[in-house]
């Protein structure tokens, strides 16, 4: 029976249903009070955020934090961010680049900020008050006193307001600026000069009129970037999702109305419907980026440059739905292998990328942790840069930069229709990959020993150049270590080294890397093989020894249609391979020698 449209509920199941709600309640606030907790100087931290390692139900799952070296981190945009403040009454939080140490005033941002209002990240510019720092590479000195001398900050780490040109410090690349404020900047950027990255600060009080923000100091930038920006979170639940069409700026204005504004223009609003249109600093801001974005470097390239540019940075962190989308969907499949499939993607800002998607671990992790850990902080011409990477739950990616040529392996070994390079092109690819081990063993602060040097894992850009690539076996020691211990067997057969196996022979160091080194060689030289099981004698099984014994009883090795240079060539890099694949480590060479022997002449 109804009355007045309105279900009628007996009395009984109405006092059930209420009590429900009050016992539901009642155990919800225990949850809450269970699941607040502390991280350095962050106390309280409660939902709609919750660490990391916490249950799901502390929090929601786009507000998780982690907490890593007593520091509340909040992985945002691609980047990462230390958490200064979270204010729950006003629902702001504010972030540092973690690149930024406020004590340390030659510290620098490591990630250019992204700031993708799509809606998987609900987080807003909080106020009408932020504004960016820019870096600036410039071809001229510039003489506006809106541009600060970036080397005046760094050269001695005394800071000064001055901006005179006379002690300008000339790179290779040209002249090093910072900027302040978007609006001037727009109007006074020269054609010559290139955006390198873009940083948002929310600072307030400082530089508060036009004469201020023309002299602002080294302790000025530094101050506004240390303080760094507010957000606000979860204003409304769809946010700027499709509103109409891909929307490219989203803010809250003063009153707390969300704010949207298209990509096209054809959309400008708010999102509770108001009838006016407010037009402010965030749409000032969208339009003097696009601005920006055509008459330099886009925002995505900027990204990417930068990250090459400045080789110490650690990868950008993508999220999976990143992944997917750069990849098409795992659309195009380079190849496969032992920790995991090999995709192509592409960026946004259009540079081609290998994406892999590893499979499922068989010890915890470490070769992903590897990955990471050794040429993620890395550059050099002959090893494989990483240029990001992706943890969600269990997927796990890495993202590389691309190698149109793909592997050695295919170039070593003789297959109908392949394509042959030269004796001189082997050369020069033995060379660049002795360069990059090299680079790994002496040219970093921890000496890296990568375990798997072979074939398959050294890629050909479009000049081939090759790069060493796949380091999940690889590890870090101290340089002071000549001999280190390792829990398990490494490598792979027929490039892996006897004192992997055989611990009489040796301690294990560097010269494992040597010995497959060699090996390799022997690949480029023989255009074979190394171990063919299904040979009748050892001596066809085993390629080296064929080429000791020839050597030994100075015989000529035969090569098909080689010139006298080539032989010689080809006799040099098969003497460097006998001698880097001695049975006892003592008895190699280092690296060094290596690449002296390959310049060099060998009788």
């Amino acid at each position: 029976m109804t009355r007045s449209g309105v279900s009628l509920l007996p009395a009984g199941l109405t006092a059930v249903i209420v009590l429900v709600l009050l016992v539901h309640q009642t155990f919800g606030v225990k949850d809450g009070d269970h699941c607040a907790t502390s991280c350095g100087n962050i106390h309280n931290i409660s939902s709609p955020f919750r660490l990391r390692d916490q249950p799901a139900n502390c929090g929601k799952p786009d507000h998780n934090l982690s907490c890593e070296d007593d520091q509340t981190v909040l992985y945002l945009f691609g980047g990462k961010y230390y958490v200064q403040e979270i204010n729950y009454s006003n629902q702001t939080i504010r972030l540092v680049e973690s690149g930024i140490q406020k004590d340390n005033y030659s510290s620098i941002p490591r990630y250019f900020l992204n700031y993708d209002t799509s809606d998987k990240y609900p987080y807003f510019f909080s106020d009408r008050n932020y504004s960016a720092v820019a870096f600036l590479k410039c071809e001229k000195p510039m003489n506006s006193g809106i541009y600060l001398n970036k080397s005046t900050c760094f050269e001695s780490g005394v800071y000064s307001a001055s901006n005179s040109t006379n002690n300008l410090t000339q790179s290779k690349l040209g002249f090093d600026y910072v900027t302040y404020g978007w609006t001037k900047a727009s109007d006074v950027v020269d054609e010559s000069c290139q955006v390198e990255q873009i940083v948002w600060t929310s600072e307030q009080g400082l530089l508060p009129d036009d004469d201020d923000e023309r002299n602002f100091s080294c302790t000025d930038y530094h101050n506004k970037l240390a303080y760094g920006f507010q957000l606000v979170w979860d204003y409304a639940s769809g946010r700027c999702m499709n509103r109409c069409g891909k929307v490219v700026d989203c803010s809250v204005d003063p009153n707390g109305t969300l704010v949207y504004i298209s990509d096209d223009g054809s959309c400008t609003g708010l999102f509770h419907g108001a009838a006016k249109i407010i037009l402010g600093t965030p749409f000032v801001l969208a339009f003097l980026i696009y601005k920006w974005r055509r008459r330099h470097l886009s925002m995505y390239n900027a990204i990417e440059e930068f990250l090459q540019k400045h080789n110490d940075l650690v990868p950008i962190r993508y999220s999976y739905s990143e992944v997917k989308k750069m990849t098409k969907g795992f659309k195009d499949k380079l190849g496969e292998g032992g920790y995991g499939t090999v995709f192509k993607g592409t960026l946004r800002s259009g540079q081609h990328v290998a994406v892999k998607m590893l499979g499922k671990s068989k010890a915890n992790g470490q070769e992903f942790i590897s990955e990471v850990a050794t040429i993620g902080t890395i550059h050099h011409v002959n090893i494989v840069q990483l240029i990001g990477f992706c943890v969600e739950g269990s997927k796990r990616a890495l993202v590389y930069e691309f190698m149109s040529n793909g592997s050695l392996n295919k170039y070593i070994f003789s297959q109908e229709g392949s394509i042959l390079l030269s004796f001189e092109k082997m050369h020069d690819i033995a060379l660049g990959v002795a360069r990059g081990i090299k680079y790994l063993h002496e040219g970093c602060e921890m000496q890296i020993l990568h375990f798997d040097i072979k074939p398959h894992n050294i890629l050909l850009d479009e000049n081939l150049t090759p790069k060493v690539s796949d380091f999940g076996l690889a590890r870090l020691f101290s340089v002071d270590d000549s001999i280190v211990s390792l829990t398990a067997v490494r490598g792979t057969l027929g490039y892996m080294a006897p004192e992997l196996c055989y611990q009489n022979i040796g301690g294990i160091s560097y010269k494992a890397d040597v010995y497959s080194f060699g090996m390799l060689l022997m690949d480029m030289t023989g255009r074979r093989r190394n171990l063919n099981t299904f040979a009748d004698h050892f001596s066809e099984t085993y390629f080296p020894t064929c080429v000791y014994d020839e050597l030994h009883n100075e015989n000529d090795i035969e090569i098909e249609d080689a010139i006298d240079e080539e032989k010689k060539m080809t006799k040099k890099m098969i003497i460097v391979a006998l001698w880097c694949i001695q049975m006892k480590p003592n008895d190699r060479p280092s690296m060094k020698k290596v690449i002296e022997m390959l310049e060099g002449d060998i009788e």
